[in-house]
């Protein structure tokens, strides 16, 4: 009877959602096929969120993250950077299973532009989202990306600072993916965007964009100096009323731009989950850390409805290996319901994707495969 209910409820949310051009809004926790696969295991042990990795024209893969701060002594012991570290670390590998740490590639003291160096002050007595004490100032530098522009043969990071200093965009003056990084032009007094997690997409055609948090878009000019146009909202196809989404990416596949977001879902009963915001007055709880999709036939929108693709999975990025088989980054969060249940929490992660019916999804046999040296 469960089962009739829920796929009467979801065929009945379409037809609203096609009349109202709101995307479903039930999260399908439950799919196995849809979630992380049970076999994937931190890559390497380093405190790490926000998993980023690129494979260069080199052949070789890189990593980057956020990271806290090494040797730093943590008032109750738990590593975070909710309020400060020290700037970019990166690591390499040519298999995806073996790493090798680079070290810190740009730092706030020797890196930073002066409105990148002033840091907010901290309230005394201020505590994360997980309950961790802060101290000093926020000064972090989180959500880093490295992409390799190949219309212009440039090695570029786009990253963010907490505290609400925004984001901004590095250009490597060597050529090299480890730097040395400076400033580009559009963000050496200013941030390039006010808030946090920008992200880049380069098209076919060479042109690049600023995907923002999490609904921005903006193209950049020709050398990738600044941006060319402002801002505008990108055109998609929401959730009624719309949540909290972040972790923004953008690609391409089957002749279609990618959306990728990350939306928390909450239980609203004992089986049912929502990507819905959170009702705070009956205390529904946060569910699992979940990436949807959305596609369109151009990187400004209109976009389809959303459709979870990776369960437990948020905050991540898709690349494509030497094969030519995709992956996903993860960094099991530990915050949720579904936080509990990992051993580790904030590691490198790797998730096996496939598409199936031009649809993303993990791919647990590949992941069977991959982690069956562990």
């Amino acid at each position: 009877m469960k089962k009739t209910f829920f796929l009467l409820l979801a065929i009945s949310w379409q037809v609203v959602a096609q009349e109202a051009k709101f995307s479903n809004p039930i999260a399908p926790v439950t799919n196995i096929e849809l979630t992380v696969p049970k076999e994937v295991k931190p890559i390497f042990d380093y405190w790490l969120r926000d998993t980023y990795i690129m494979l260069g024209p080199d052949g070789t893969y890189y990593l980057t993250g956020t990271t806290a701060m090494p040797n730093r002594v943590f008032p109750n012991g738990n590593i975070h950077c909710w309020d400060y570290n020290d700037g970019l670390y990166m690591w390499k590998s040519k298999d995806l299973k073996n790493w090798t740490p680079m070290g810190l590639i740009w730092s706030f003291e020797k890196d930073a532009a002066d409105w990148q160096k002033q840091g907010k002050p901290i309230k005394e007595g201020a505590k994360s989202l997980n309950n961790d004490p802060l101290e000093g100032q926020y000064r972090a530098l989180w959500a880093p990306e490295l992409h390799y522009i190949k219309s212009q043969k440039k090695w570029m990071i786009v990253t963010c600072i907490n505290g609400g200093a925004g984001s901004f965009i590095l250009e490597s003056i060597s050529g090299k993916p480890e730097g040395p990084y400076k400033n580009i032009a559009g963000n050496t007094t200013k941030p390039i965007f006010g808030n946090i997690d920008a992200s880049l997409f380069e098209d076919d055609n060479g042109e690049v964009y600023v995907v923002a948090h999490n609904h921005f878009i903006a193209k950049m000019n020709k050398d990738l100096s600044d941006l060319e146009e402002p801002y505008q909202k990108i055109k998609e196809t929401p959730y009624n009323p719309e949540p909290y989404i972040e972790g923004v990416f953008m690609t391409k596949h089957h002749g279609k731009y990618i959306l990728m977001q990350t939306v928390w879902s909450v239980r609203t009963g004992e089986n049912e989950f929502t990507y819905l915001p959170v009702d705070k007055k009956t205390g529904n709880a946060l569910h699992s850390y979940d990436v949807v999709i959305a596609e369109a036939d151009s990187p400004y929108g209109p976009f389809n409805e959303r459709y979870p693709a990776i369960l437990q999975g948020g905050h991540n990025n898709l690349f494509v290996d030497k094969k030519g088989d995709w992956w996903s980054t993860t960094f099991f969060n530990p915050r949720g319901e579904m936080g509990k249940e990992f051993k580790i929490t904030c590691r490198p992660g790797l998730v096996p994707v496939k598409w199936v019916n031009k649809k993303l999804q993990p791919d647990h046999a590949r992941a069977k495969k991959f982690y069956g040296h562990k």
